[in-house]
């Protein structure tokens, strides 16, 4: 197979063969298909997966030289790890991001599957904030050179399956996502440094910017816009300057227009 992503699934995949859905139990399985085949996707080599380290702790992928941590979400859990990490090897977080989804509804009871639906949602680098928000000091340490981390955002296009258990009359909302299968790499992109998320800032914002030109410019909600201007600042990529109204101002120290 000549595609080394479509090899990587078929390799991850075939080790998992009966555990995809529509398998019994599949609420259980915890997105670990999408785990599997973005390891064996980052690394081939098998004896470089789980490996047990001498600070008593477990990587996804370690090749004698970086630490690749893979994780699908909830970032806030991985804080600990890298106290632990980043002192002694240069790690990489990976992240997956859906460029292109298909919604599959399973019905709880009987396992049955709805047809593909592709979500109007295109995920974007700005999707990683909400989580990047919870180790935004450990960012800000790698961009004073005190720690060797990047941020390595893996662009796909994926079918995610979900349970009919929600709240709502249909079922949908407040459902539980169950299994994410990945079909085709999209891109990647890799954050290493201050500048390095700063070009993320979208062309069209004003040279003093505040979170609601961000907001508007991307089209994410203030939260979400207000997560992503914290991490930018609390590493340098953006800086404070004055205020207007009752809202900070800021502005990006690397961009060409300032020069």
């Amino acid at each position: 197979m000549s595609d080394p992503f479509l090899a990587a699934k078929a390799r991850a995949l075939s080790q998992r063969a009966g555990s995809v859905p529509p398998a019994p139990g599949i609420g259980t399985l915890r997105e670990r298909s999408l785990h599997a085949v973005l390891k064996y996707w980052a690394d081939p080599e098998e004896s470089h997966h789980e490996v047990a380290l001498p600070c008593r702790l477990v990587a996804d992928i370690y090749d004698g030289e970086r630490v690749t941590e893979i994780q699908t979400r909830n970032f806030s859990k991985l804080r600990p790890k890298l106290a632990r990490l980043l002192p002694a090897y240069k790690v990489t977080i990976l992240y997956p991001i859906a460029r292109v989804k298909r919604l599959i509804w399973v019905d709880p009871g009987s396992g049955e599957l709805s047809p593909p639906r592709r979500s109007p949602k295109a995920g974007s680098a700005w999707d990683a904030f909400a989580e990047l928000y919870y180790i935004r000091d450990y960012l800000k340490e790698a961009g004073e050179g005190e720690a060797d981390l990047a941020v390595r955002l893996v662009y796909l296009e994926l079918e995610e399956y979900r349970l009919l258990n929600g709240w709502s009359r249909d079922r949908k909302k407040g459902s539980c996502r169950i299994e994410r299968i990945p079909s085709a790499l999209w891109g990647e992109q890799t954050l290493r440094c201050p500048a390095d998320y700063a070009a993320l800032l979208p062309p069209g914002l004003p040279e003093a910017f505040t979170v609601a030109d961000l907001a508007r410019e991307r089209r994410l909600t203030k939260k979400r816009a207000g997560q992503a201007v914290n991490v930018l600042y609390t590493i340098g990529a953006i800086i404070r300057e004055g205020k207007y109204k009752n809202a900070f101002l800021y502005r990006n120290p690397f961009s060409t227009k300032t020069e």
